[in-house]
């Protein structure tokens, strides 16, 4: 079955290779996403949209096994103090739910922050934008469409 999303369009459109890993039914957590596609959570891009205190929003993407520190996506950007945007925020923002966000196919340029720990893996899996799969997709054609900065933006206490 054929996936059109604003994710799969923008892959299309610049002739990027992927994958789509189907799940049954949507899941609520990482750990139940990457159970569902058969993958590791570490090998999962979570995708996380970031707001400082004037109204500037950026996207954190670290592997799905970690967790984001604003306060180092903020020193990344140089932006006043960085919350996780609220639901309706993260709709209007890139036109995705939470949970299905990825760094591609947004309707408006954001910053985007890569954590260094996605360059240990020549491939990962994003999400599809929609709820019921993924993609795998190559890191270098990730790179080559979203120009983000690379930074260690993970907080210390997770593995």
């Amino acid at each position: 079955m054929p996936l059109h999303t604003a994710v799969t369009a923008t892959l299309d459109m610049a002739g990027v290779a992927y994958e789509v890993l189907w799940q049954s039914q949507a899941t609520q957590s990482i750990t139940d996403t990457a159970a569902a596609r058969g993958i590791l959570p570490a090998r999962m891009l979570k995708t996380l949209l970031l707001r400082d205190m004037g109204n500037q929003y950026a996207l954190a993407c670290v592997p799905g096994d970690r967790q984001v520190d604003p306060r180092r996506v903020r020193e990344q950007l140089a932006c006043r103090r960085m919350t996780l945007a609220n639901a309706d925020k993260v709709r209007a923002m890139t036109g995705y739910t939470l949970g299905t966000v990825a760094p591609l196919g947004l309707p408006r340029p954001l910053p985007i922050v890569f954590e260094e720990r996605i360059f240990d893996h020549d491939s990962v899996t994003i999400s599809s934008g929609d709820p019921h799969a993924g993609l795998w997709v190559k890191v270098a054609d990730l790179v080559t469409l979203c120009q983000p900065l690379r930074a260690a933006i993970c907080r210390d206490d997770t593995p």
